[in-house]
């Protein structure tokens, strides 16, 4: 019920009712629909507006949110000037290191494979930025595996060129006479004169004339696996294993300077010019093996002459005259 209001009447000294005209009753009661409307209107706008109004906690959430896309950004530069520098060091890899220790490149597909098999990433979905922490983490994935590849090609590259350089040491590629201790390259590989029956043979080394005593060196690094006289013409002679299937053989020494099984090096001195055997003079007769097949020795001396003495070694080489074992 609502309450009656009286105001004073000096006029007659005595206290009248308040009455509404009609139509102040209805102004007033419209007036108050449009305040009730207004503010129903302005709490709506508040309502909509509410996710634009941050709290100092989403605040502080924003500025690290956007913190961590900055870092995201950064290391994806660096991801690219790391794929570049790889990339260039993959290429050299395949190009350079393998080609030249004679080996197979590594494929592509195996350098840069992603991972088969079920979804890795399945707990990076359904964030705001799921996408750009998913590729990030694809791409470091597959630049760790690339660099994986990379250290093993490496490592093989590293055991490839001991391996070149161990061969290289051991290939005979010294004369096994030096120059200024010859008498003269009496016979070489090929067809000559038996000195005994005088019939026309094939002669599978190479004699070098020198006198009794003469230092003999071993033209590669190697093992003595023969060092006797129980082979039938060949003397006092010595073998050595050089390993990867060479072989060499020195015959009709004088004497021994190494025993069997010792390890030389190219250059040491293993025995002494004789003349010991199936032999019409002092000279040492020398062959090189490869897997066992007989090799001319010729092709062997590139390890201390010039071009003008292997030019020379050469020619004399080919004479067909007599031999002299």
């Amino acid at each position: 019920m609502s309450k009656v209001k009286y105001y004073y009447d000096s006029d007659t000294l005595a206290y009248r009712k308040i009455e509404l005209k009609k139509g102040r009753k209805i102004g007033l009661i419209l007036l108050y629909v449009l305040g009730m409307f207004l503010s129903g209107f302005l709490l709506l706008l508040v309502y909509l507006n509410i996710p634009a109004i941050e709290t100092p906690r989403e605040k502080i959430a924003k500025r690290e949110l956007a913190n961590l896309e900055l870092r995201f950004e950064l290391l994806n530069r660096k991801m690219s000037d790391i794929e570049e520098v790889l990339a260039n060091v993959e290429d050299r890899d395949n190009n350079i290191y393998r080609l030249y220790f004679e080996a197979n490149p590594v494929p592509e597909e195996q350098r840069k494979a992603g991972f088969g098999g079920i979804n890795r990433y399945r707990d990076l979905e359904g964030f705001d930025n799921s996408k750009l922490i998913i590729s990030t983490s694809k791409r470091m994935d597959i630049l760790t595996k690339r660099l994986v590849v990379q250290s093993k090609s490496l490592d093989e590259i590293t055991v490839l060129a001991k391996e070149k350089e161990k061969l290289l040491a051991s290939i005979p590629a010294i004369q096994p006479v030096a120059n200024e201790d010859l008498s003269r390259m009496a016979s070489g590989y090929g067809f000559r004169t038996d000195p005994f029956t005088k019939a026309r043979k094939f002669h599978y080394g190479m004699d070098f004339t020198s006198p009794r005593g003469t230092p003999i060196y071993a033209t590669g690094d190697g093992k003595v696996v023969r060092a006797d006289n129980t082979a039938t013409g060949y003397g006092n002679h010595i073998v050595i294993d050089h390993g990867f299937g060479y072989e060499t053989l020195y015959a009709h020494l004088h004497k021994y300077n190494v025993r069997n099984g010792q390890k030389v090096n190219r250059g040491d001195i293993i025995g002494f010019v004789g003349s010991t055997g199936r032999s019409q003079a002092p000279h040492l007769h020398y062959e090189v093996f490869k897997d066992g097949e007989r090799l001319n020795p010729i092709n062997f001396y590139y390890g201390h002459l010039t071009a003008e003495e292997f030019d020379t070694l050469l020619k004399k080489s080919q004479q067909e005259n007599q031999s002299l074992d």
